[in-house]
């Protein structure tokens, strides 16, 4: 089975909202998924700039188990530090 991390869109016409997901590849977008990760929402609540939320934990986990992130949830990955972290464990190195 083929996972992947991706976006799942939520809310209202012209306001969208974004759960990230790990889902098997073959479902279609906003189907059924695995595990949620957290909440993407790019206008803000206020309209002042996106809000992200990610349990990085779980987002590590993932990553180790083989999920591969599509291209916007690597970049959000990459804002939280979590793909810093998983490559730092894939390469061996530890941080001071």
């Amino acid at each position: 089975m083929a996972v992947r991390m991706r976006l799942m869109r939520m809310g209202a016409k012209k306001r969208p909202f974004y759960r990230v997901v790990v889902a098997d590849s073959r479902m279609p977008r906003d189907g059924r998924f695995l595990e949620a990760l957290g909440t993407w929402d790019p206008q803000g609540k206020t309209g002042k700039g996106a809000a992200l939320t990610l349990d990085a934990e779980k987002a590590l986990a993932w990553l180790k188990k083989g999920a591969r992130p599509t291209d916007t949830v690597r970049e959000l990955l990459s804002a939280t530090g979590v793909l810093k972290k998983f490559a730092e464990l894939k390469t061996g190195k530890a941080t001071a």
